[in-house]
């Protein structure tokens, strides 16, 4: 999934002040927080969401696990969202194969022309190449940090979306193919082997005439003590959403997970929908600061992404920011 380049600059956080006279009262506040009411995230929900992912086996493009998958995220999308569709789509792989992919997608509130992008991709890949063994290097991984976090994050939030209306319209993206990229000995590294689903959909609307104020993807958002770090491209294209969200993380107290550090460029799904649909879209995704620049999630293409690597804690962190996003939105 995901290439992951140079370390971006160095980030210039703000920071606002603000007086104590009697014209800011803590009743103003108190009113704000009476008229926002966002619903509690359910990280058990989100667990089973994943589950029932992995339990379905490998994701793969073109076999029977990936197309019974699909209608099982179809019809959950379909009970919650008041639209819901599948974007079929055929696309060429690295290596010349067909692939049949389908983008999943799910509008709550349509009539509302004030709309906010979530989005995932729930494919999963069909090479654990960066497994220590390297017997292993040509099996597909159970992806429950990889595809399947992002997704049971955001069938919770359609779940409580359905519950609860926000006052903003919404849309969910699932995208397909996004981890079909060449093996690691292939050496090929042409960032267009990747995020085929989201690069179809951007350049293939679901709506000719669809606009969203912004837009956040979730990658890898489960695994235990994850980090999420300021990624590159989301601070090039939407730094002020970006600092958004971290914000509301930091202000919820999950500041072991939304950190106010500068990571490099991954090419990832946002990377595509910034670049042609010119929709401001940031990126939550796992990374680990080192010395030499930052580095994806332990057991990221290995046989290890498996669902006891997933920590409901940190589906909560997620999940919960991201309600607090939506439900505070004007």
């Amino acid at each position: 999934m995901k290439n992951l380049f140079y370390i971006f600059s160095a980030l210039l956080l703000l920071s606002a002040c603000g007086d104590n006279t009697k014209k800011q009262t803590p009743t103003r506040k108190t009113i704000t927080k009476q008229q926002v009411a966002v619903p509690e995230f359910n990280s058990d929900s989100a667990y089973m969401f994943i589950e029932k992912q992995v339990a379905f086996g490998p994701r793969v493009p073109n076999t029977i696990e990936h197309a019974n998958c699909a209608q099982f995220i179809y019809d959950k999308l379909k009970d919650y969202s008041d639209t819901a569709l599948i974007q079929n789509f055929k696309t060429r792989a690295y290596n010349n194969e067909v692939l049949n992919g389908k983008n999943i997608i799910g509008s709550f509130n349509p009539e509302n022309g004030n709309r906010i992008l979530l989005c995932a991709h729930w494919d999963t890949r069909p090479y654990a190449d960066y497994d220590l063994d390297p017997d292993n290097h040509q099996k597909p991984i159970d992806g429950a940090n990889d595809g399947g976090s992002g997704v049971g994050v955001l069938l919770e939030i359609a779940r409580q979306i359905n519950l609860s209306k926000p006052g903003i319209g919404v849309d969910i993206i699932f995208f397909d193919v996004e981890d079909y990229g060449p093996p690691q000995e292939l050496q090929m590294y042409g960032s267009n082997f990747w995020g085929l689903g989201s690069q179809y959909w951007s350049q293939n609307l679901h709506d000719p005439d669809y606009v969203a104020r912004y837009g956040i993807l979730l990658d890898m958002v489960g695994a235990t003590d994850a980090t999420f770090l300021m990624e590159g491209h989301s601070m090039l294209y939407a730094a002020g959403i970006l600092k958004k969200v971290w914000t509301i993380g930091n202000r919820l107290g999950y500041t072991q997970y939304f950190l106010f550090d500068s990571a490099g460029y991954i090419d990832d799904d946002h990377k595509y929908v910034n670049e042609i649909t010119k929709i401001p879209t940031i990126d939550i995704i796992h990374l680990e600061s080192e010395s030499s620049g930052s580095s994806f999630f332990e057991h990221w293409h290995t046989l290890g992404d498996t669902m006891d690597k997933i920590d409901k804690e940190t589906l909560k962190a997620v999940g919960q920011t991201l309600l607090t996003v939506i439900y505070e939105e004007k």
